[in-house]
């Protein structure tokens, strides 16, 4: 195209409504779920009985399944869609948490990002049912962003959900299931590197600019650039790059641990699977021993090629909740 910038290559209509469009197409796709369009939250087509413990989570869009893919049987009973990358608005976290309230209280799920944080809290202030939150802040990469004043939330907000939402499936009650909520978000870590950088729609061009010999190390989910940038690698060293600042960070010999190699949203599950093999060896080697696995798409970044790890340090407890039964779109297991 000569010196003309080439057209984003996008499986959209009109860039401004992109969310709009797919809550529509996720709602006539999966009848087990419906969706407030005024309000952009994703709630379960036949709410959870009375009497039980609610879970509300969300954030900007982009990150699919991350939030609405989770929302069912056994994990949140809703999501909010913020627009791609941006936090959702107080008035639909107030929506979101007044249509599941069952009468024992609502646990917000927050990813720790300035936005999400204040406006998470704005909503609970306004509501009227009693409301809890707990703040997953687990990426090793950076303190601070210019998304975050401490540490991002990432790949341990899908654990969080899936065996918090266990236990509030289970009837457990509010101060337990934020004490169950707060011992995952302790123990849990996450590392993530990029090959790309993504495309947002309302953009039309990548987020930050990445030769093709070069990656980066310790992105986060929105497409800002991570900790450092180094010339691509085969994957064992890349596997080293996300193992080693996590077990750095904390001790996960020993016990048992939950791991998740996340895709990014650009990468195929046959990479995936293979830099998983080679996580594996650096964790065997370690002295980690892993008792559930997770490899796939689970918090991407739109079309970015790359991946993550997250490592949970798991007790009995946790496994358990781990293993009960879940139905929901992007999560399936026990039913």
């Amino acid at each position: 195209m000569g010196s003309e910038e080439q057209a984003m290559k996008k499986l959209i209509g009109d860039t401004a409504a992109v969310v709009t469009d797919a809550l529509v197409g996720m709602e006539a796709a999966l009848p087990q779920l419906r969706v407030d369009h005024e309000n952009r939250v994703v709630l379960r087509a036949t709410p959870k009985d009375a009497g039980k413990v609610a879970l509300v989570s969300g954030g900007g869009s982009g990150h699919e399944p991350l939030h609405g893919g989770y929302v069912g049987y056994g994990m949140l009973d809703a999501a909010c869609a913020g627009e791609v990358f941006t936090s959702p608005t107080p008035d639909q976290v107030l929506a979101a948490t007044s249509a599941v309230d069952r009468g024992a209280g609502v646990l917000h799920i927050v990813k720790n990002y300035t936005g999400d944080v204040m406006n998470f809290e704005m909503a609970a202030e306004l509501a009227e049912a009693e409301v809890a939150s707990v703040l997953v802040h687990d990426d090793v990469a950076v303190e601070d962003s210019l998304y975050t004043a401490g540490r991002r939330g990432v790949g341990l907000t899908v654990l969080l959900e899936k065996i918090v939402g266990a236990a509030a499936e289970e009837g457990a009650p509010l101060d337990e299931v934020v004490r169950i909520a707060e011992a995952v978000s302790a123990q849990g870590r996450s590392m993530g590197m990029a090959l790309t950088s993504c495309t947002v729609p309302a953009a039309g061009k990548p987020t930050f600019d990445l030769p093709d010999d070069e990656m980066e190390i310790g992105i986060g989910i929105h497409g800002e650039p991570g900790r450092r940038r180094v010339k691509v690698a085969p994957a064992p060293e890349i596997a080293e790059m996300l193992v080693d600042p996590i077990l750095h960070d904390f001790d996960a010999a020993g016990g048992p641990v939950i791991a998740m190699l996340n895709g990014m949203g650009g990468s195929p599950l046959l990479e995936l699977y293979l830099m998983y093999g080679e996580v594996a060896k650096l964790l065997e080697k370690a002295g980690v021993r892993v008792a559930r696995t997770l490899v796939g798409d689970y918090i991407t970044s739109l079309d970015m090629a790359g991946c993550s790890l997250t490592l949970l340090r798991a007790d009995d407890e946790m496994l358990r909740l781990w293993d009960a039964p879940v139905e929901t779109p992007g999560l399936r297991w026990g039913r």
